[in-house]
């Protein structure tokens, strides 16, 4: 099993509140089929106790894994054996989270300082399913960011049977700092989860943050065994394109700009039957022409009338004959 785990996390992208809903996983697979993809942090509370289906996918999305957002050991049990049958390939638990509204629910990064309940957690959550159960985490909070502070954490929940942890590395600020701010301006220290690797060589070790070129991918891949994007590749989606060749060995010719855009065509006029807006599914296409002559114009005119109760599919049409139309197919 954790075998096919450090497989999947060669390389995968973040789970991002607000961005990384079903559609833009949807979106993120047709340009690459082996990269791990999160769901946006789900907490406990919800998917128990909300009205609403918050573990809604589409089956083309897969591999995805489920990032838990919670610290109740018996609730995480319960919502891991939901997820197991729901089909999710994996469960994460996020102990990086910064935000307010995090800390009053006693989950996310706060649970650092906490690692014999994040270690309850995990076994419990292992008891309930067969998926694996993995780890996000960051270097360290507030002013506990040493790396015995660090290394107590791992070693506390890895012995309850974690194997896989997406480490963060930076610190989080728990007061004075916004989520924002959060991820930019605590120093990212690579090193110190290097040194993780080191000191843990039978733990699959995934490093985040700041990431966003190949270059520096394949820089981490040398001492680590995953490497997690999550801002880059949200807004230069394309950057996805290559992975499965580049870290998979795949064959499959690489799609084009204008190839993926065109694939989305039928998820778009099915979601749009369905009664939803339009913008649900473009706005997480915007940054497709980043750089690109005319990547303005297509971007400019999707955000403005995408939004537009009567959007139809034509107006992401339109958006692309903006590129097309000047650049040759390239």
């Amino acid at each position: 099993m954790s075998h096919n785990v450090s497989h999947l996390q060669r390389f995968s992208v973040a789970p991002m509140l607000d961005w990384t809903d079903r559609h833009c996983r949807y979106f993120h697979r047709l340009m690459s089929q082996h990269t791990l993809l999160y769901t946006e942090m789900v907490t406990t509370g919800a998917i128990l106790f909300g009205k609403g289906d918050y573990l809604a996918f589409n089956e083309e999305e897969q591999p995805v894994s489920l990032q838990l957002g919670g610290s109740d050991p018996k609730a995480l049990a319960e919502c891991a054996k939901i997820a197991q049958q729901r089909g999710y390939n994996e469960i994460n638990l996020n102990v990086g989270c910064p935000s307010d509204r995090v800390q009053s629910g006693r989950f996310g990064a706060c649970l650092m300082a906490e690692p014999a309940l994040v270690a309850d957690a995990v076994k419990a959550m292992q008891d309930a399913c067969d998926l694996p159960v993995t780890v996000k985490t960051r270097i360290g909070i507030d002013e506990q960011d040493s790396y015995a502070f660090l290394t107590t954490f791992i070693d506390q929940v890895a012995q309850a049977g974690c194997d896989t942890f997406i480490v963060h590395a930076r610190k989080a600020w728990l007061s004075g700092l916004s989520p924002k701010e959060n991820r930019d301006i605590p120093p990212l220290d690579y090193e110190r989860v290097y040194q993780l690797k080191q000191d843990f060589p039978g733990l699959v070790i995934a490093i985040n943050g700041g990431i966003k070129t190949y270059e520096q991918c394949d820089e981490h891949l040398q001492h680590l065994d995953g490497v997690m994007l999550g801002r880059e590749v949200y807004s230069n989606p394309y950057l996805l394109a290559e992975v499965d060749q580049h870290y998979f060995g795949s064959t499959r010719p690489v799609l084009s700009r204008v190839e993926v855009i065109e694939a989305m065509f039928p998820y778009v006029e099915k979601h749009l039957a369905s009664g939803a807006k339009l913008s649900h599914v473009t706005r997480h296409m915007l940054g497709m022409f980043q750089g690109l002559p005319n990547g303005r114009a297509y971007r400019r005119h999707l955000s403005e009338l995408s939004p537009r109760g009567d959007a139809t599919l034509k107006v992401l049409e339109d958006a692309l004959k903006l590129v097309t139309e000047f650049t040759p197919a390239e």
